[in-house]
């Protein structure tokens, strides 16, 4: 594997870690593909880095478990928000 693949999994890992952040949050700030961050993060960096790969895996766990709330609430502020109840 590239040296660079390896530090962007690297990187990826420490950023969803450290803010917690979603695999779209991810690819937007690292300016990849979402698919992209899932590859490395499931199966680039558990060559790397188990350890690393287990906790960033915890995170995107919970924050997949969680999506469905974060998108009712967003539905749920768009129409609060062209219905004037602002």
């Amino acid at each position: 594997m590239k040296d660079y693949i390896e530090e962007r999994a690297v990187a990826i890992a420490n950023y969803i870690i450290d803010h917690n952040a979603t695999v779209r949050q991810t690819a937007k700030k690292f300016g990849i593909s979402k698919s992209t961050v899932h590859k490395d993060v499931t199966e680039r960096l558990p060559l790397i880095n188990p350890a690393l790969a287990a906790q960033a895996r915890v995170v995107l766990d919970v924050n997949k478990s969680e999506r469905h709330i974060r998108g009712g609430l967003a539905t749920r502020e768009k129409y609060l928000l062209h219905n004037g109840h602002r």
